[in-house]
């Protein structure tokens, strides 16, 4: 297939205190969620001054990209829209129909396959290509890479790096949990997001030669009566607590490719709190970011993606994800927040 464009989609994030009530509003429209419950988030983001991290990590991302498309090819330019807030994909997406641009490859954010991390973006796509008019250009979106040999080896040399600042004779023993962000079981049931989260966890433990590390979950926010995947972080660490043979904890959130504000918050923040208390040495894993690694990954499901007979690789039985989303894949079971940023 030919392409004129990479159109990088994420999530977005408020980038000062003004914005952060206007960026929720977007992330919740339509949702019934309390303003209370609205509120309660925003001082997330005001604990930090009112801006995410991630549109800063996705300009470096797609500096990053820029730069090994124009090393190695194919030689595209590379523009970036968000679901939530600016650049917004239908912005985007007016200006690449003004450069001319008339079919891209989109490469999203997320490893990994369900509703609120592919098919939703798949209808941000759509809504953008209407709201942006006639002539805007169609756009492809890249196959799920949970299992990608760079991205489960960029993961791996992320966890090395923090197990390296665990003293030497403790390493072995020390606890490595893997997090992502938790949605409704009636989400879950009707997707491969877990299992491909269990996958990708087995698949890094594998390559640094350590028996799986627990998969957990963070950042729910439905109400109680509402089955979310479990068990919590939060949970987990007081379990490990409990045991009281651990006294060290790396935590890796594997569920994120880059920091995120549930990153920042409900491990550095609140998960370092409580690790303090129970006396565990908490280590965070970096997100795979800008690793070289993982942008040479995304070079190369671009050229698989253009090229017919190009290898699709992946590591494991589960084997590479489809292309193109069937219909119904991934479908929307239960009204929740979805990832803030």
């Amino acid at each position: 297939m030919k392409y004129d464009a990479i159109l990088l989609v994420s999530f977005g994030g408020p980038e000062k205190p003004e914005d952060v009530m206007p960026f929720l509003e977007n992330v919740l429209r339509g949702k019934n969620v309390p303003r209370q419950r609205m509120e309660a988030v925003a001082e997330h983001y005001h604990h930090f001054g009112g801006k995410s991290p991630i549109n800063e990590q996705n300009r470096a991302l797609l500096t990053a990209l820029w730069s090994e498309l124009e090393r190695n090819g194919p030689q595209l330019p590379v523009y970036w829209g968000n679901r939530n807030w600016h650049p917004m994909l239908a912005d985007t997406l007016a200006r690449m129909r003004a450069d001319g641009v008339s079919r891209a490859l989109a490469f999203v954010t997320s490893a990994y396959s369900s509703y609120s991390s592919c098919r939703q973006y798949l209808e941000n796509i759509a809504a953008a290509r209407t709201a942006a008019g006639d002539g805007a250009p169609i756009i492809d979106k890249i196959r799920a890479y949970y299992n990608h040999p760079l991205y489960i080896a960029a993961t791996a040399e992320k966890v090395q790096d923090a197990l390296s600042q665990i003293e030497p004779e403790r390493r072995a023993a020390a606890h490595v949990v893997f997090t992502a962000h938790s949605i409704p079981i009636s989400m879950a049931e009707n997707c491969k997001y877990s299992q491909q989260l269990t996958e990708a966890a087995r698949l890094v433990s594998a390559q640094l030669g350590r028996e799986p590390g627990t998969v957990v979950f963070q950042s729910r926010s439905g109400p109680p009566t509402q089955p979310w995947l479990a068990p919590d972080i939060l949970e987990h660490l007081r379990t490990i607590a409990a045991q009281g043979e651990a006294k060290d904890v790396v935590i890796v959130p594997i569920g994120f490719v880059s920091d995120h504000m549930e990153v920042v918050y409900d491990l550095d923040t609140e998960a370092r709190a409580l690790s303090a208390e129970l006396n565990l040495n908490m280590v965070r894993a970096a997100c795979v970011g800008t690793h070289p690694k993982f942008v040479a990954m995304i070079r190369e499901l671009i050229v698989e993606r253009m090229t017919a007979d190009a290898e699709r690789r992946s590591l494991g039985p589960m084997g590479p994800s489809h292309d193109v989303c069937p219909d119904g894949c991934c479908p929307l079971q239960l009204t929740a927040r979805p990832t803030s940023a």
